[in-house]
């Protein structure tokens, strides 16, 4: 089969630094990676049963958490003379960390990286049509519309079958025990046919309708299953009529489309021009309002910006000087549209965030081990909720003229004008998979996530090797490589050396004597670290898991810590590590 990459403006220019599409002000963002998505899932495909609906994960965080019950702190000794200094409050800052932050968009490594969500998108889903699973490979490939989806995922009994491609990826996502993210196409036309390859646009003039269909929003009649082929349209109400039928057993969202601050760019074939404001918005609340008309409990995000031109301006859209920040722009018309239809269309903001960090001239998403790259690496996470900190980018240079704060930034305009409004990242990655700066940058965001009340998100492999990358996930996921994992409730931590390290602590719900810690090292020396706790439990012993450069790509159990006073604790924490820290009575 041939090469169809699918990371065209996405990770090939992203790695150049060239920006992509048009900008104003100064902030056009770099493209970054928003290709093919996670699809290639092995589940098994079954039957399809037509009609009824199927489950809601609606208030699941909500419905499932319960504060634990902490009771009165005994007072913690001292851990003694220490580089750095931790503090656990386990009766301050409790929280519901979000199930859905530790998901990934390659569901081929779901059940390994032990993922709670996968999410199917990027450009390949733009253009796809479930009647058939034909898809447009965009500026990825040659704007050809071929069989990638279902050559790369198993599509039974036929790759022609409608649906054969989702109901394998959510099958392959369930089969791993987790949620599906899928996405809606929101364009004017999804590809018809397969065949012939090459650029569609060279088909003539009429292309369009001789290669193409009709995308509709909602159908205006009874769904069927098979739909009809004949009709000309594709309707995407019909889908999530179907798919969720055919998947009772499984948890599913819904995304609306991908990165249309890029089509006109990424899939020039049914969209050409660069969207409006008015267009987005227009598209957001149609197709919203048609999967809340099939499922009224339905989780769906929107708008699925690519990056920081697209939150700011939408990419330098001709209604921007007009409208200002488009995020805030687009919270005010969804808001204006829950009034008007009487109930909530859209329940998140959905961004794509890779960051545009440089050290020593070079971006940080790549796999670069330099010693300026390393370090600015892992000081990025920071710019997602550091007020006081500036990374080295053109973002902080030519936009914000200063701190990024990104996740306290939009949560700000979500609280100013649609409270109740979610955040999610469903791409995102921070470069050095194969190095441990990898693994401390990946660490450190997936505990901002929890921290800072992101709803989702999703891993996306920037490159071919993200083996450090996954590693940081099982500090989190399975630390003692049996599914061990940091728990639902998020609590207080604080360092006293947040330059060097960071540290994330929580409880679970159903046990509030159940508590984890993550400590990352940033140093590039060992530091002691002394470990306060503040609990009403008295925990005389820890238990220890490493991720080093030394150690490999893989959490390793350490020796663990007894308690130097109560609630106590000193740990000489490896250069360069991430450390999993389980307290026990």
């Amino acid at each position: 089969m041939r090469n169809r990459s699918l990371l065209p403006c996405a990770v090939l220019l992203a790695l150049s630094s060239v920006r992509c599409g048009s900008s104003s002000g100064g902030s056009g963002d770099t493209a970054h990676g928003g290709g093919g998505g996670g699809g290639g899932s092995d589940g098994g495909v079954g039957a399809y049963p037509d009609g009824g609906s199927g489950p809601s994960d609606a208030g699941v965080v909500g419905d499932a958490w319960n504060a634990p019950e902490v009771g009165p702190p005994v007072e913690a000794g001292s851990p003694g003379q220490v580089d750095i200094t931790f503090e656990i409050h386990a009766t301050q800052g409790a929280h519901p960390i979000s199930p859905y932050i530790y998901g990934v968009n390659d569901g081929s490594q779901a059940a390994a990286a032990h993922a709670t969500i996968v999410r199917t998108g990027g450009n390949r889903l733009t253009a796809y049509n479930w009647e058939n699973n034909a898809s447009n490979a965009g500026s990825d490939y040659q704007f050809e519309n071929d069989d990638y989806m279902c050559e790369n995922a198993k599509c039974v009994p036929t790759n022609d079958t409608p649906g054969a491609y989702l109901k394998s990826f959510v099958d392959g996502a369930s089969a791993a025990g987790a949620a599906s993210l899928v996405t809606v196409p929101i364009v004017d036309y999804v590809a018809a046919d397969k065949n012939p390859p090459g650029d569609v646009r060279s088909s003539g003039s009429s292309y369009l309708t001789t290669r193409f269909k009709q995308n509709v929003a909602a159908k205006g009649a009874p769904f069927a299953y098979p739909p009809d082929t004949s009709d000309g349209s594709v309707y995407e109400d019909e889908m999530v009529h179907w798919l969720l039928g055919a998947e009772p057993g499984s948890v599913i969202r819904w995304q609306l489309d991908n990165e249309p601050d890029l089509w006109s760019s990424t899939h020039a074939e049914v969209h050409p021009v660069p969207v409006t404001y008015a267009e987005l918005a227009q598209r957001n609340m149609a197709y919203a309002t048609a999967i809340k008309n099939v499922d009224p409990t339905a989780h769906v995000v929107g708008p699925v910006n690519y990056g920081w031109a697209g939150y700011e301006n939408l990419q330098g859209a001709t209604d921007s000087a007009a409208d200002g920040d488009f995020i805030t722009w687009w919270l005010d018309q969804m808001k204006a549209a829950e009034a008007t239809a009487g109930k909530r269309l859209i329940d998140g903001i959905d961004l794509h965030w890779y960051p545009e960090a440089t050290g020593g001239g070079v971006r940080i998403i790549d796999d670069g081990t330099g010693a300026a790259e390393v370090a600015a690496r892992e000081q990025a996470p920071r710019s997602l909720w550091d007020s006081t900190y500036t990374e080295t980018s053109w973002i902080t240079q030519g936009s914000t003229m200063g701190p990024i704060n990104l996740i306290p930034r939009e949560q700000a305009k979500i609280a100013a004008h649609y409270p109740g409004t979610a955040l999610s990242f469903t791409e995102w990655n921070y470069g050095g998979g194969t190095d441990i700066s990898g693994g401390i940058a990946t660490a450190d965001v997936l505990g901002i996530f929890g921290q800072y009340d992101v709803d989702m998100a999703m891993m996306w492999p920037m490159n071919g090797n993200e083996s450090f990358t996954y590693a940081a996930f099982d500090a989190f996921r399975s630390y003692d490589g049996q599914g061990a994992a940091f728990g639902d409730t998020s609590v207080t931590a604080t360092t006293t050396d947040v330059p060097n390290s960071s540290v994330y602590a929580s409880l679970q719900s159903s046990d509030a004597s159940k508590l984890v810690l993550v400590a990352i090292n940033k140093a590039t020396a060992a530091k002691v670290a002394g470990i306060v706790i503040d609990h009403s439990t008295v925990y005389t012993k820890a238990s220890v898991y490493t991720l080093t450069a030394t150690g490999g790509s893989k959490m390793v159990a350490a020796a663990g810590l007894t308690a130097v006073a109560t609630n106590a604790f000193r740990y000489a924490m490896p250069a360069q590590s991430v450390s999993v820290i389980v307290p026990a009575e």
